[in-house]
């Protein structure tokens, strides 16, 4: 009987926090003045999480939106969003879902918030980064690393560019 005992399913948000951030507009303040430009914008994310102890994990979203006109960069903005989680009772297949999906779910909002200010107070147009299916990121990794195609090398799962 005491196989059986298992302990409770539990997921808790500890902290969210900002760990690293990066705003860069480079080629300021001409690209204001050569008038009109179409952005090509270039976004990369991922996830990875280290465990902390006592159930505790990390995990961290690290999203790259990189704004270019032509051969300009008109801004590069580079962050970490991060969460403190106390994870526990769930086995090896769930607990890799939750850091590789839902724990970025809940991170996504914040990284976006910060994201859009950031590009706004460097003077550029209201930027709104889409929502994003981490459910199916998270299956697309995984796929990718049963096949062999070698995954996001230990990552819980959500890369790729957008």
């Amino acid at each position: 009987m005491a196989e059986k005992q298992k302990t409770e399913n539990q997921i808790t948000i500890q902290k969210i926090y900002l760990k690293d951030f990066s705003f860069e507009s480079p080629n300021t303040p001409s690209v204001f003045t050569s008038g009109k430009w179409t952005p090509n914008t270039n976004l990369n994310l991922r996830s990875s999480h280290t465990p902390c102890g006592d159930d505790h994990t990390e995990v961290v979203l690290s999203i790259t939106v990189e704004a270019k006109h032509e051969d300009k960069t008109l801004f590069l903005v580079e962050l970490h969003q991060a969460g403190l989680f106390h994870i526990s009772g769930y086995d090896e297949k769930e607990f890799g879902v939750i850091v590789g999906s839902f724990c970025p779910n809940i991170l996504f909002p914040y990284a976006r918030e910060s994201i859009s200010a950031a590009i706004s107070k460097g003077g550029f147009p209201e930027f709104v980064l889409q929502p994003i299916n981490f459910d199916s990121l998270y299956a697309q990794s995984q796929a990718q690393a049963e096949s062999g195609n070698g995954g996001n090398g230990g990552d819980s799962g959500n890369g790729g560019s957008h």
